[in-house]
């Protein structure tokens, strides 16, 4: 008798602790069963889901984390204009060359300004100064060097040539440069005296 007791009340008791062992698993059964959200920035790979916002550089996921203009959702910001008015090839055709401006040459394979031609500078500043132009400046190289090579020593004389001239009191927001490299020569034939006129800051002008 006593055993049968012990053994229903130790069955009872087996019972009672399933009962109370299945209701404290319920609910993290019931959270981890959760569908899990499905906004165009949330993770497919489980964890980390808080990052996915942020572009990955070189990373093979989706697209659509760091593809504003192809996501589906609303938040992305908007990509930037692309800044190609700015720094536009001026229109040269409406540009015109006026005697009273004055070309400076250079040194082969320099840029810097020589005594002689800052003078020529000087007296190229007064008369824009003087007249409200717009001014262009072209820079030109020899023939010698790539092409690559020369618009880039191009750009640097007409650079330098207009900061002669804002130095001088010629407004900036009045200068355009443009490099020609060697595709525009003075002179066409290959030796030191050709290749020194070829070797120039050339001025044109429009009115504003």
């Amino acid at each position: 008798m006593v055993t049968r007791c012990s053994h229903v009340m130790a069955l009872s008791l087996l019972v009672f602790a399933v009962i109370l062992v299945g209701c404290a698993k319920r609910p993290a059964t019931t959270a981890a069963t959760a569908p899990a959200p499905t906004g165009a920035a949330g993770s497919s790979s489980g964890t980390g889901s808080s990052t996915s916002m942020a572009p990955q550089p070189g990373s093979s996921g989706s697209g659509q984390a760091t593809q504003p203009s192809t996501g589906s959702g609303g938040t992305a910001a908007p990509a930037p204009a692309p800044a190609t008015a700015a720094t536009a090839r001026p229109a040269v055709k409406d540009f015109a060359a006026v005697p009273e401006l004055k070309d400076i040459f250079f040194d082969f394979d320099k840029y810097d300004i020589r005594p002689a031609d800052a003078k020529t500078l000087d007296a190229n500043a007064q008369w824009l100064k003087s007249n409200d132009n717009l001014v262009l400046i072209e820079g030109h190289c020899d023939e010698r060097g790539t092409n690559e090579y020369n618009l880039a020593l191009g750009e640097r004389r007409a650079k330098s040539t207009m900061n002669y001239l804002v130095s001088q009191g010629v407004q900036a927001n009045r200068i355009t440069i443009i490099s020609y490299g060697e595709e525009r020569p003075q002179c066409t034939e290959h030796n030191e005296a050709c290749w020194a006129k070829n070797r120039r800051s050339h001025f044109l002008v429009k009115p504003r």
